[in-house]
């Protein structure tokens, strides 16, 4: 007679996992949005300037990458963090609100604010990601849309109202979802504790309003007519 096997349970299968999955791609997208962050900034020196930016980044690797190896290496790497955070975050709000209770009336205004704000900030980026990939990266949607010219490209962008909307909500939404992932991805990683808890807090929000203020400043350039 054969002995009953328990299943094992993998990293990927529980809740644990499937946090420390979010808060790790969540601290790679961090980085990489610093980084990015830091380049589009570089549009206040120039269209030579920021036009040679965009063409050594290119160039990132060689002679050991073919040029634009780089750009494909580091897009395949944030778009599998993109669907693995995303993947996650579903399936935990799914495990989530199949847990509560049928007759669940009392919620935590706190914990829905901050809930609703992930989910709603979550998607609304993640549809942002699609068109900023269509306008800038493929130039599908770009006003302008010539290869080799990301100054002009930009500037042609955000002198579209539509254009500045879209990409403000976006922004605002993004700040919103790192202040609150990043106190999220802190507890998953173990990091907070009574001591650093109101300096972890004052990070989170000192992080999200610098990077939404430093994505915010380049279309309020163009609009504005310091950046033409």
């Amino acid at each position: 007679m054969a002995l009953a096997t328990r299943p094992r349970t993998g990293l990927w299968d529980s809740t644990v996992g499937k946090k420390a999955v979010m808060a790790g791609t969540g601290v790679v997208m961090l980085l990489f949005l610093v980084v990015h962050m830091l380049g589009n900034l570089k549009i206040f020196f120039g269209p030579e300037n920021f036009n040679a930016y965009a063409a050594w980044l290119r160039t990132i690797g060689e002679p050991v990458l073919h040029e634009s190896w780089y750009l494909w290496i580091q897009r395949t790497g944030l778009l599998a963090c993109v669907v693995l955070h995303g993947v996650a975050a579903y399936q935990l709000s799914r495990r989530d609100l199949a847990a509560r209770p049928a007759k669940y009336v009392h919620k935590q205004s706190r914990a829905s604010y901050a809930t609703r704000t992930m989910r709603w900030g979550g998607v609304i980026v993640g549809l942002f990601i699609v068109w900023h990939i269509l306008d800038l990266t493929t130039l599908t949607v770009n006003p302008r849309g010539q290869a080799g010219h990301p100054y002009e490209n930009v500037v042609a962008d955000f002198r579209v109202w539509w254009v500045d909307v879209v990409y403000i909500v976006a922004i605002l939404a993004l700040g919103l979802h790192i202040r609150h992932g990043f106190w999220s991805a802190a507890q998953t990683l173990g990091a907070v504790n009574k001591r650093r808890d109101r300096a972890l807090k004052t990070t989170a929000t000192v992080l999200a309003a610098v990077l939404t203020a430093g994505f915010l400043v380049v279309p309020v350039a163009v609009m504005s007519g310091l950046v033409d």
